[in-house]
């Protein structure tokens, strides 16, 4: 009998389409014979265009569809960006495989500028994230920050009509669809700190499902793996949501990690930085002592307004 394919369960937009055909290429490259089948579908996150993700729960509302078809046994695997990704699971799923990161830097695209320092007073800048928010008015407090949802053809078309000067978008999207000649300028971390898993691919499935955990296991990336154990526990000590102006960026040379994390105010008024050194085998220690050094500094003052407004 024929076995059954892998079924993977994605979002339908551009983008993640991309990452799921990525993830599928692989799994049959690296067990061949094996089938694969996706099963694309429109989350809560995609339908809702008209507010803001911190207005309607955060962006684990890209992944609640996804999770919901591998626990009804519709799909075995689902494929993230994992930077839409809460730091905690439900019960009986787990990340099983990351993929070698791509660049996680945020990447400024403009109508007519060469950088963010070229950009005319006042600017029109469209981002519905609040970390890049806080972040774009602590380096320039003149600008107008204007929000920006819709999958990157819809937020390009925003910036080609005429109705913003500049828009941000991570570099790893564009770059993954053809679209990185459209990049004015990448902005380094100490201008836009990345989001928590920028860049990073992730394969989510059950974890009773021993044989497509040994599938997967083709696909992970141990340095990955050890940068991004260091930032989710960074997250996830904060109690912060993907959506809240919370950043963090561990980097491996040899077996030496370092992870930057900050907390700012929504309109960049405050931003609290700092940064921990050790051993990768320490990666979620690093992360969570990160955490709680900015606690201490007072970033809990700062994510219990958000949470107020």
């Amino acid at each position: 009998m024929k076995p059954a394919p892998l079924r993977i369960a994605t979002r339908k937009s551009q983008l993640a389409l991309w990452q799921a055909e990525h993830v599928a290429a692989r799994l049959r490259a690296a067990h061949p014979g094996l089938e694969t089948e996706l099963v694309a579908m429109s989350t809560k996150g995609d339908q809702i265009l008209d507010r803001s993700l911190a207005a309607i729960g955060g962006k684990g509302l890209f992944i609640k569809e996804l999770e919901i078809a591998l626990q009804e046994r519709r799909a075995d695997i689902a494929v993230h960006s994992m930077k839409d990704v809460p730091a905690d699971l439900p019960a009986g799923f787990g990340i099983a495989a990351v993929l070698a990161r791509a660049d996680p830097r945020d990447a400024l695209i403009t109508a007519h500028a060469h950088g963010l320092a070229d950009l005319s007073p006042g600017a029109r800048v469209g981002t519905s994230s609040l970390r890049r928010r806080a972040q774009l008015l602590a380096a320039r407090p003149d600008l107008r920050i204007e929000p920006l949802r819709g999958n990157v053809n819809s937020r390009l078309r925003r910036l080609d009509d005429g109705e913003l000067d500049a828009i941000v978008l991570a570099s790893a999207g564009l770059t993954r669809l053809g679209l990185d000649s459209r990049i004015a300028a990448y902005l380094a971390p100490e201008i836009s700190l990345p989001a928590v898993g920028q860049g990073v691919i992730g394969v989510e499935c059950r974890t009773d499902d021993a044989a497509t955990l040994t599938r997967l296991a083709a696909l992970e990336d141990a340095p990955t793996r050890v940068v991004l154990d260091a930032e989710r526990a960074f997250s996830r000590h904060l109690g912060g949501s993907c959506q809240s102006p919370v950043a963090a960026h561990a980097t491996l040379d040899g077996n030496r990690l370092r992870i930057d994390g900050l907390v700012a105010a929504v309109d960049g008024t405050r931003v609290l930085r700092a940064s921990q050194t050790g051993a990768a085998g320490d990666a979620a220690y690093l992360g969570r002592g990160l955490a709680q050094q900015l606690l201490d500094a007072g970033a809990g003052a700062l994510l219990d307004a958000l949470r107020a407004d």
